[in-house]
Order: C-alpha cells, then structure tokens, then sequence
C-alpha cells in the first residue's frame, strides 16, 4: 500500500527566485534542516547523494535519481532502499507562480512493500521535516 505525504507553502517571491535557492544543492547546509546535505548534477537520470535528517529521527543517506528538473517548476528524484521494490520513495517539489508570488509543493510518495511497517513514522516524522524546510526555505528566499 502506497503512502503519499504532501505539504505546500506560498512564497512570496517569484518561481525563479524559489528555483535557484531550491537548485543550489551546496547551499543546502547553510539554510535546510531536512536535507542537510546534497550534492550532485539536477540533471535528468543523475544520480544525487543526498542525506536526510527529520527531527527526533536518524539520518539517513541515499543516492536517488533525478526524475524530473524543470528549472522555476519541478525538481523529482527517486530513491530506493536496496532492491526496487522494497522501500521506494519519489520526492517531488513543484513551484507553481500565484498572485502573490510562489505555491511550493513538497510530497513525497513511498511505495514497496516495506511502507505499511513504516507508515505512521514516516507520517509523523516527515510531514514535520517538510514543513520545516519549506519554512525554511521561504526564510532563505527573503533573505
């Protein structure tokens, strides 16, 4: 069974200014206290070394694919734990422009067959990661 968590912030700031902060992967130990660490090329089929840190959980590294980076729109990476098909997740943000500047959506969608043992803990740690670094976020932007 699937498990989809999904949180979104407006931004007052334009989809090219959310863009480049999101994009710069270096920067992302000065400002994100989710993704602490990230490095790699946002290119379509790269592979990213990422480490995740949700409050009162472990750090976690992983190497994902990029699926998706549509600069000022869409960056996507799909990672795994071990074999496809165990534990898979695909970490999606979205910026959407609005009236007022920016719509982030940051979700993530698990898969495998791993997800219902992990289910309430990946809820309950990670939708407070992601609210977290999209505040964050947003602070980063206004700087």
């Amino acid at each position: 069974m699937p498990l989809h968590l999904r949180t979104t912030k407006d931004i007052p700031a334009t989809p090219e200014r959310v863009w480049a902060v999101l994009s710069d992967l270096d920067a992302y130990v000065e400002w994100n206290p989710f993704i602490p660490s990230a490095a790699g090329k946002l290119t379509e089929g790269e592979r990213l070394d990422i480490r995740v840190q949700p409050p009162e959980g472990r750090a976690t590294r992983f190497r994902p694919t990029v699926q998706a980076a549509t600069p000022n729109r869409e960056l996507r990476w799909l990672g795994h734990l071990g074999v496809r098909g165990i534990f898979d997740g695909e970490h999606r943000f979205a910026i959407e422009p609005t009236a007022t500047g920016s719509r982030l959506t940051h979700e993530e969608r698990f898969s495998g067959v791993l997800v219902p043992l992990f289910a309430k803990g990946l809820r309950r740690r990670y939708l407070p990661a992601f609210e977290e670094m999209n505040a964050a976020l947003a602070a980063r932007v206004a700087a």
